[in-house]
């Protein structure tokens, strides 16, 4: 008996059902962190119908970023590998007449250059080196491959041990410090040395070293036109002037250096015009201030004078490349919490904006990041938006962003993603205008009710923006509405805005942050009852500030924070430089200051359920800040926990396992709170 057309139908319907629900779009998983990928990096090619990119991603099984070249076409789909996967490969650089390309290439512990030669496709390493060489750089003539890397220095030590029996098993021997600065964040205790410069042969050889001493060098190496010298950047006296550097042309054949640069600040990031003609470089004039803008300045190599580009521009600028004929340059500034990409003509000081959606880069919360690069007059960079990571594109004769790739089209696609809004509002600290943005979460609904996560950017000079961060998606997905907010304090907004919490933070801030919160509640879609806060590093500072001034956060998750600015200044990383720019004295000069500004202050009024957070490693914000915290709660019965994250510094997202951590912990603390207040509800009622 034939089987009717309609219940052929329904029966095709009914099998097609559980597909389409396995198919349909759902929000982002923390494991969908391991499937992401983002461009970095650009490299244009002398030609400019090519460009040389880091394609990054995740590694599931080290658990590690991963960086692998890749080469796109400029007007053609030629899209294709030049390293393998699992071989870390950066610092890319086309020779001269681009056939062709060298880069640096990690593994198995060790870091080497390497050269492609384009027109073969063959490749071979050409050095043999003892350490990471990095910021490659073509001579002209294409003979020569200039880097920077660290030296080691003789370590120390007034003592004259005894030797070990042999066979025996003695604990290792001390360690002696005599360094300004002696341990990084990141990197942990530091050996003793500093970056120099070398040149290799292009064809592979030994490595001559040109600079020497206690002095750190930095790129970007600049050749001059001839081919006789290189210009670096390098402060030879960090202990009186943490802050100061100068450009310096160092001789090829000497190792003489003569300064370029004379002022009080630092002078860095030189860039030569394609003639040789002309250097542009960034720095600024040292006022003692928290933040500073960084300013543009060109100048005649061999006969001029330093003049500033775009002075009335009040954001800091921070990376620049020269057009093809030297007539101007490419600059990136954020303005907003927005990176933008723009051009500047050195003769007519005029501004133009290329693109507002630069970047793209910073995976984890929604910070900037983004690179470009511009040669035979194609100028690639950077492209990335709220909803996606960092692709590469380019500039067409137009003037339009093009993109050429989209690198997470088999992912993103298939994920409902949390809607980004922009948001302002007048504090009521002195009615200041202040930005902020509302991720909802995926599948809104206008009729419920939600949660409330406000998340703090740290810094505190930096910005939050419209851009893809995983962190805040995934908080998303669990059903809060996320608020993030550029306080006073934040980059982004002119240098007045920024230093407005100069010697004065936490302070202010904190009015910005709960107005803020107080406008989206008046949107009608928060449940009040179900705020909740966290912040790391200068974002963990206003946390435990926050619930030290209001009992309104049902739960707090304080990441990676200062607690006692008075200890953080005497044993971060970077104490130099936080004493002497975010204080106006020392430690024991004017204690009161410090005390004053220290969360641990108001301890005593905290009555927030609290979990701390904090990479092991950590030496920007040292794990004691936050076990100083933890104890006090402990010890005033408050309901706290610690998480330490064993191996983790300061960037505890550097690792993705680390990155997806951070979320669940911060969510699963809130639902562990919530869970006990409606068992206490109940046990009430009944």
């Amino acid at each position: 008996m034939p089987i009717p057309n309609w219940l052929c139908s329904l029966c095709l319907s009914l099998l097609a059902a559980p597909l389409m629900a396995a198919n349909a779009p759902t929000s982002l998983q923390p494991m969908d962190v391991f499937e992401l990928e983002w461009a970095d990096r650009p490299a244009v090619s002398p030609d400019g119908r090519s460009v040389v990119y880091q394609r990054m991603s995740f590694d599931r099984l080290r658990d590690r970023r991963l960086s692998t070249l890749w080469l796109r076409g400029i007007g053609s789909s030629m899209h294709q590998p030049l390293t393998q996967i699992g071989q870390n490969a950066g610092s890319a650089a086309w020779s001269p007449d681009g056939d062709r390309l060298a880069w640096v290439q990690r593994s198995d512990g060790s870091a080497q250059v390497h050269v492609r030669w384009m027109e073969s496709g063959r490749s071979a390493a050409v050095s043999s080196l003892s350490g990471s060489p990095s910021g490659l750089s073509w001579s002209p003539d294409g003979q020569w491959l200039a880097f920077t890397m660290f030296v080691p220095q003789e370590a120390v030590s007034w003592a004259k041990l005894p030797k070990a029996p042999k066979g025996a098993k003695w604990a290792p021997a001390p360690k002696v410090i005599e360094e300004l600065r002696y341990r990084s964040d990141g990197q942990g205790y530091l050996q003793r040395g500093a970056s120099q410069v070398f040149v290799l042969p292009a064809e592979g050889g030994s490595a001559r070293q040109l600079t020497h001493g206690e002095v750190d060098y930095r790129g970007p190496l600049q050749w001059s036109n001839d081919g006789s010298s290189l210009l670096v950047s390098a402060n030879r006296d960090p202990r009186n002037d943490p802050l100061d550097s100068e450009i310096y042309r160092l001789s090829i054949a000497s190792g003489e250096l003569r300064a370029l640069t004379s002022r009080d600040g630092p002078d860095a990031a030189p860039s030569l015009s394609p003639d040789g003609r002309w250097l542009a470089w960034l720095g600024f004039d040292d006022r003692k201030l928290a933040a500073h803008a960084t300013r543009l300045y060109v100048m005649e190599l061999d006969e001029g004078s330093p003049r500033q580009l775009l002075a009335d521009l009040d954001r800091s600028i921070d990376s620049i490349g020269w057009d093809e004929k030297g007539r101007g340059l490419y600059l990136v500034y954020t303005d907003q919490g927005q990176d933008v990409l723009a051009y500047v003509d050195r003769r007519r000081d005029r501004l133009q904006v290329l693109d507002r959606q630069f970047g793209g880069t910073a995976m984890g919360r929604p910070y900037g990041g983004g690179s470009f690069d511009a040669r035979g007059g194609t100028l690639a960079y950077t492209r990335g938006s709220a909803s996606a990571p960092a692709d590469l594109a380019y500039l067409n004769r137009r003037d339009e962003g093009v993109m050429l790739t989209d690198l997470n089209a088999d992912l993103l696609p298939h994920r409902v993603l949390g809607e980004v809004e922009e948001r302002w509002v007048e504090s009521s600290a002195d009615g200041r205008r202040i930005q902020s943005w509302v991720v909802k979460p995926p599948h809104f609904d206008t009729a419920k009710k939600y949660p409330l996560l406000l998340e703090i950017h740290g810094g505190p000079h930096a910005d939050y923006g419209p851009r893809f961060a995983p962190e805040t998606q995934l908080y998303a997905a669990a059903g809060y509405v996320v608020l993030y907010v550029n306080p006073r304090g934040s980059t982004s907004y002119g240098e007045e805005f920024t230093n407005l919490i100069q010697n004065a933070y936490p302070g202010q801030d904190y009015d910005d942050l709960i107005s803020s919160v107080d406008a989206v509640l008046a949107e009608g879609y928060v449940d009040p009852n179900r705020l909740f806060v966290t912040g790391g590093s200068g974002g963990g500072v206003l946390t435990a500030w926050i619930i030290g001034q209001t009992e309104r956060f049902r739960a707090a998750v304080v990441a990676k924070p200062v607690i006692n600015w008075i200890s953080f200044a005497l044993t971060a990383d970077a104490y130099p430089f936080f004493t002497r720019y975010w204080f106006p004295a020392m430690p024991w000069e004017d204690p009161q200051h410090y005390w004053q500004r220290s969360p641990l202050m108001a301890v005593g009024k905290v009555s927030t359920p609290t979990m701390l957070i904090v990479g092991e490693a950590d030496y920007r914000t040292p794990i004691g800040e936050a076990e100083q915290y933890y104890q006090a709660l402990q010890l005033r019965g408050i309901k706290s926990a610690l998480v330490r994250i064993p191996g983790a510094s300061h960037g505890i997202n550097l690792r993705p396992s680390h990155m997806i951590s951070q979320v669940l912990y911060t969510t699963g603390w809130f639902e562990h709170v919530e869970a006990e207040v409606l068992a206490e509800t109940a046990r009430t009622v009944h």
